[in-house]
């Protein structure tokens, strides 16, 4: 089975109010992490790589590796490019095969984001490939993405109207609340459910997508601070809120963090407790089981996408 578009996913995941977890990928433990988990939960699966992890691991190793998911496991598997920041970085992916990007836009103005969106639905369109666009801008670090909390902006809903009626695009990242990063809360975590429904009313049957969704699990930071790290603090959105966005028109939900800190917790766990280990082998393969539990549970517990294949 050849790598699949996310067109017919998220018409299947819109009309059975579930979301498509969309995993970043940097390596092949992850990778296999992943997909092993999608494979037993029988989920539709979406991997995705930001420009940090093609510098990383170089498009070729990337393709290769997912590639060989695809035909080991024979899971329909979407390949997108997380956070392109301008033409030239889509249209490598797109030229070297993968099946949907992102054209993040969001730093421009309105203007500008909706002309070098269409450049890249034009592009893309013509060669079978899908494209997400953002509008608003969500805080938090992650890889290249960098916004202070004072420049987040709330995704305006009649903008959005305007923005994909005039793109072409075929999936909107918006902004409600969600943050990137392992961040930190003043408060509790909280989404703007009422403008997401005045967003899914005013664009129907439209896919919309979450960044920064990651639930930073406890766990995992427990672990990471028992064997020597220090993400004391760290919060992210609360799993039934995602359950909710899940039911509400959000078709892609996107999870990086949860997965570096699920291998991280980890790695540092059997390091602690094998001081003298130094096999590769026998750190990242825990490492590959804890990433699999964890998108298990997600799949399962928070998306809803198990047993949709």
């Amino acid at each position: 089975m050849p790598l699949v578009t996310t067109k017919e996913m998220f018409k299947k995941a819109y009309e059975g109010n579930y979301a498509i977890g969309a995993f970043n990928v940097n390596n092949m433990e992850i990778i296999q992490g992943i997909v092993e988990a999608a494979k037993e939960e029988k989920s539709p699966l979406i991997l995705q790589v930001s420009a940090g992890a093609r510098k990383y691991a170089k498009h070729i190793y990337l393709m290769k590796l997912v590639e060989a998911a695809v035909e080991d496991s024979g899971l329909p598997i979407a390949l997108h490019l997380d956070h392109g920041e301008d033409f030239e970085i889509c249209k490598s992916c797109i030229d070297g095969g993968f099946t949907s990007v992102m054209i993040d836009g969001s730093k421009h103005s309105f203007e500008e984001n909706i002309a070098v969106t269409k450049k890249v639905v034009e592009y893309a369109h013509e060669r079978g490939v899908v494209v997400e666009a953002e509008l608003g801008k969500l805080a938090g670090v992650e890889d290249d993405v960098k916004v202070d909390a004072r420049d987040a902006i709330y995704t305006d809903p009649d903008q959005a109207v305007e923005f994909v009626e005039r793109t072409g695009v075929d999936s909107l990242a918006i902004a409600i609340g969600t943050s990137h990063g392992a961040y930190k809360f003043k408060g509790e975590p909280k989404l703007d459910f009422e403008r997401l429904e005045k967003i899914t009313n005013l664009l129907p049957n439209f896919p919309i997508v979450l960044h920064g969704a990651s639930t930073v699990l406890p766990e995992f930071v427990e672990l990471c601070n028992k064997y020597g790290g220090n993400v004391a603090g760290a919060k992210g959105v609360p799993e039934n809120l995602l359950r909710r966005a899940a039911q509400l028109g959000v078709c892609k939900i996107n999870i990086d963090t949860d997965l570096r800190l699920a291998m991280t917790a980890s790695i540092r766990k059997h390091m602690a407790e094998n001081p003298g280990d130094f096999d590769p082998r026998q750190y990242l393969k825990p490492a590959r089981e804890a990433i699999k539990e964890m998108v298990a549970h997600k799949m399962r517990d928070v998306l809803g996408s198990s047993n949709r294949l």
